[in-house]
């Protein structure tokens, strides 16, 4: 019996002299992995991410962000330098039609850039043959100047609607490679399907960020060019109300 409490004794004293050793081991080991962690930025981290993910769809969802940007950038340039004071214009075409006629307003309008500037030549290069047919015009070429503005929007709304989609198509493959994997293997262990899933999710979340972006730009211009087109249409009147005053 004292040697059985002698064996227990020292295999205690053992257990409680290696459970510090075995403690401050993993507390190391974490401490490593947590510089390691650490150490990485977050480009190295995303481009980890983005190759984990697989190249065809990763690459395909990238395409369809550089594109989204390249027409969300485009659009808001052209939104900006279309963009007009229209009140200082209806001011120079009012003081131009009372000292020069309509020749001089059009002239103002020629050397004024913008949708709008354009909309008022078109009603006054229409003006000899009446009010109406200038407002007929204003109307016929705000809609043309409406529909530049509007250009390649649906392009954008489609890469919007294609990028969380070709993710969810990434996510769809993903698991039946997992799947694939499972039944090659005859074993559900995480090792054998995580693979797998790890792609299905990267290529879902970096489909969402992108579709995220886009969406941004997207209701940026899409307010920008309401903005534009109420500044056209209440140009619009005050330039058929300039005309009509100036007609009597």
């Amino acid at each position: 019996m004292k040697r059985v409490f002698t064996i227990l004794a020292i295999t205690g004293l053992l257990l409680f002299g290696a459970a510090p050793k075995a403690i401050a081991q993993d507390a190391a080991n974490t401490e490593q992995v947590a510089n390691d962690a650490e150490t990485k930025t977050f480009h190295q981290e995303l481009k980890q991410r983005f190759i984990e993910g697989g190249p065809f769809f990763m690459g395909i969802v990238l395409v369809a962000l550089i594109l989204g940007l390249a027409i969300a950038i485009e659009r808001i340039i052209y939104l900006n330098m279309a963009t007009t004071n229209t009140k200082k214009l209806v001011g120079k075409v009012d003081d131009a039609l009372a000292s020069g006629g309509v020749e001089a307003a059009k002239e103002v309008c020629r050397n004024t850039k913008g949708p709008v500037a354009s909309i008022f030549y078109q009603g006054l290069d229409r003006m000899d043959e009446g009010v109406d047919a200038a407002e007929k015009a204003v109307v016929g070429y705000g809609g043309v100047q409406m529909g530049l503005l509007e250009k390649n929007i649906s392009w954008l709304s489609l890469f919007i609607a294609l990028a969380p989609m070709l993710g969810f198509m990434g996510t769809v493959i993903g698991m039946i490679s997992a799947f694939d994997s499972i039944q090659q293997a005859g074993d559900i262990s995480p090792t054998v399907v995580a693979g797998g899933i790890k792609v299905a999710l990267l290529t879902t979340v970096f489909g969402l960020i992108v579709a995220i972006i886009l969406q941004i730009f997207y209701n940026y211009i899409i307010s920008k060019v309401d903005s534009i087109v109420n500044n056209m249409e209440d140009a619009s009147i005050s330039l058929v109300d300039l005309l009509v005053r100036h007609k009597k």
